[in-house]
């Protein structure tokens, strides 16, 4: 625990002097409350921009974030000292993980209140983006353990980043990409978000976000034994 509240603080440092991650914990926080409270159009749902930006946010700042993180300290060969330290590599991705997860949670917190929810709704709008941002944080930490560079890291992180983040935007247009993008962790995120008011958590939607779980976590443990990280 020790080190892991140690990788915590580093890496608290680290973000304020890395403006590129920083700026993924607050730029959709801040674009909701400017666009919520800036504009108005007629016959536009309540809180559209919210349900918006916060799918979009979880599918694009956990995942992003953390996988620049892992893959710099792999190709500047920090991770390979602190693992010599005698910092195990769990110990590490806990905290780079615990670290990004309250960033995100912080950024979701701002969301919530632009939303203007009562204390229920609210509590609940943080529960599901909390599910939401772990899923993306297991996806992100798979494409840094993975990457040998950081570079190799942004080429791979962009086009899933975009999948997961806009899916849920181009399914409010599109039937078909509706139909397709159900079965994705990052619509049925924005589904709840959209409902939050008269929430029905079925069956079928919990299963469809386990199994996204499910996948997240194999493709995790997987990438942690291939990487000789275990």
């Amino acid at each position: 625990m020790k080190n892991t509240i140690t990788i915590f603080k580093k890496q608290i440092k680290d973000t304020l002097r890395n403006k590129t991650v920083l700026i993924q914990f607050l730029m959709f926080p801040v674009m909701t409350l400017i666009m919520n409270n800036t504009v108005k159009i007629p016959d536009m749902p309540e809180n559209f921009f919210v349900n918006l930006f916060a799918a979009m946010y979880i599918g694009m700042a956990p995942l992003t974030s953390i996988a620049a993180v892992i893959s710099e300290e792999k190709e500047k060969n920090t991770l390979r000292v602190l693992i010599m330290s005698n910092v195990r590599p769990c110990e590490y991705l806990l905290g780079i993980g615990s670290y990004v997860w309250l960033a995100c949670m912080t950024g979701s917190l701002v969301i919530c209140i632009s939303g203007h929810y009562d204390r229920k709704t609210g509590l609940l709008f943080m529960g599901i983006m909390a599910v939401g941002i772990l899923i993306s944080l297991l996806i992100g930490a798979v494409i840094g353990i993975g990457s040998r560079t950081q570079m190799m890291a942004t080429s791979i992180t962009v086009p899933v980043m975009m999948i997961f983040s806009f899916l849920p935007m181009l399914s409010l247009f599109n039937g078909t990409v509706a139909k397709i993008a159900r079965f994705v962790y990052s619509e049925q995120i924005s589904r709840m978000l959209g409902s939050i008011d008269s929430l029905e958590f079925t069956a079928e939607r919990a299963g469809i976000i386990g199994v996204n779980i499910c996948i997240a976590v194999l493709a995790f443990m997987a990438a942690f034994r291939k990487c000789n990280l275990a």
